[in-house]
């Protein structure tokens, strides 16, 4: 199998910041090209999409990331230039290093590889240059497309990183929503010396919250961490310190699992906070999937390579592993360490590129047959 780290240099020496692919997909699209899959752009909106396919019928599996990255953050804190793609103490240095250009390039060696050795049904590709961005033209809108047209789709593997105190030892199964509770109060601006003849909107939004931070919203949900609550944005405040507010917001995000449904949550918050305009944002559903052959390949690859099972786990933020979810499709993810994504001196151990390509390798040859 071809090393994955040159391919993975190349990744990171292209500033792909969202929802710039920067000819990211056009390198994977060479390697994939010349090991005989088919490629097709889908693009919409300035978002590039990928897909790539490699054989006939079923069954169908898909690896499915992301070739966009975060804003480095300041430059000068980094130990090298975040475009530089250094290796140091056997460190990959760079920005998407891990989230996820290493898996990018770990499973398009892998891909290429299970192409030219054969397999049964199909394995294709899907990458799109927003996933770190509003997500809106990426993923969701080209399997949205795909599936309109009639496309075959019988699981999916995001190579999102997913281990977590050491390589191989978690896979993703399932995550939790994301919804951001947008609230706002409208009172009446005044004189901070004649309270009595306004009423402070600053004041609503500090009791309407105090209520809903002290809720308990923990509720068994077996296997989901537990639903947490975090402001994170208030806005207040007329631009002078003798002005009572007549108006306030604030914005909450709240990580919620399968035992909170939206309706149900959206019911809560309400409640909670009576004196406010409540508007709901976001479109990230939890989901878990079950015991199957997409997670049975994928832990024996893993334990495989690593000698030993990898833990299921729903925790960490959201992925695109949603939007196939959302469509019933079987889905799981699987990459290296996910300590330092979004970090300054985001990196990641280059002793794990042909480790990762293997398992890759491995489960869709598990699952395809």
């Amino acid at each position: 199998m071809q090393d994955p780290l040159p391919l993975l240099q190349d990744l990171i020496r292209r500033p792909s910041l969202t929802p710039d692919d920067a000819g990211c997909q056009d390198a994977v699209g060479g390697i994939l090209r010349a090991a005989g899959f088919n490629l097709r752009t889908l693009s919409a909106a300035g978002v590039t999409n990928l897909w790539a396919t490699h054989g006939v019928g079923g069954p169908v599996l898909v690896f499915n990331g992301h070739t966009d990255v975060v804003p480095t953050g300041p430059r000068e804190s980094w130990t090298s230039p975040p475009f530089s793609a250094e290796i140091r103490d056997g460190m990959l240095i760079g920005r998407g290093a891990v989230d996820m250009k290493a898996s990018v390039a770990a499973m398009t060696v892998a891909a290429a590889e299970v192409a030219r050795a054969g397999h049964g049904g199909t394995l294709a590709v899907l990458l799109t240059s927003d996933e770190e961005g509003p997500a809106i033209h990426g993923t969701a809108w080209a399997l949205e497309q795909l599936l309109t047209e009639g496309q075959r789709i019988d699981a999916a593997l995001v190579i999102e990183p997913t281990s977590e105190d050491h390589f191989g030892d978690a896979v993703k199964t399932g995550r939790r929503g994301s919804v951001t509770a947008v609230l706002t109060w409208t009172g009446r601006q005044g004189h901070t010396a004649y309270p009595h003849l306004a009423d402070n909107a600053a004041h609503r939004m500090t009791l309407d919250l105090a209520r809903i931070l002290a809720f308990d919203w923990a509720r068994p949900d077996h296997g989901f961490p537990a639903t947490s609550v975090q402001t994170a944005a208030l806005q207040s405040g007329a631009g002078a310190d003798n002005v009572i507010p007549g108006a306030a917001s604030a914005r909450i995000n709240v990580r919620f699992g399968p035992a909170w449904p939206l309706e149900e949550l959206t019911h809560a918050l309400a409640k909670l906070a009576p004196a406010a305009r409540l508007e709901i944002e976001g479109n990230a559903l939890p989901f878990t999937t079950g015991e199957g052959p997409l997670l049975e390949a994928l832990a024996a690859a893993v334990a495989a390579e690593v000698g030993a099972p990898p833990r299921r786990s729903n925790g960490g933020g959201t992925s695109d592993a949603r939007w196939f979810a959302a469509r019933g499709i079987p889905v799981a993810e699987f990459g290296p360490l996910n300590a330092t994504l979004h970090a300054i001196d985001e990196r990641v151990e280059v002793a794990c590129l042909m480790p990762l390509a293997r398992i890759y390798a491995d489960a869709a040859h598990r699952f395809l047959g």
